[in-house]
């Protein structure tokens, strides 16, 4: 199936910039990932993401899900279900394993839905 590739631009700007703030992802009392190493994606009008490595993501925690999207600026997504002892949060991440040229910087990274786990940003100083 062909999918459509656009190129971010002045009416659709994506930035992926390098974070050095200290972001906690938990899920209930679990700890899902820590770390100050993130990336930040700004995409046109959107609330910014932080993008988590995946080395500082609880592995034991990753379920990979059958859901997949697509995004035309930045490719085909893949999602994770967060299980803890409290139960699955069903499609809590995604991840783009082969991201489009704009947003290469994202390989390897994770982002998390802040209305499925808590997400906790402490700016650095």
């Amino acid at each position: 199936m062909s999918r459509t590739q656009l190129i971010p631009g002045p009416d659709h700007p994506i930035t992926v910039e390098p974070s050095t703030d200290s972001v906690t992802v938990t899920a209930g009392g679990t700890l899902v990932a820590d770390t100050d190493k993130t990336l930040t994606l700004r995409e046109a009008s959107y609330p910014p993401v932080a993008y988590v490595p995946l080395a500082a993501v609880d592995p034991k925690v990753l379920q990979r899900s059958d859901t997949e999207s697509y995004c035309p600026f930045k490719g085909s997504a893949s999602y994770f279900d967060v299980v803890t002892d409290e139960g699955v949060i069903k499609d809590a991440a995604w991840t783009y394993e082969e991201p489009y040229d704009a947003v290469a910087p994202i390989v390897g990274h994770l982002a998390f839905y802040p209305d499925r786990v808590d997400i906790a940003v402490d700016p650095a100083s």
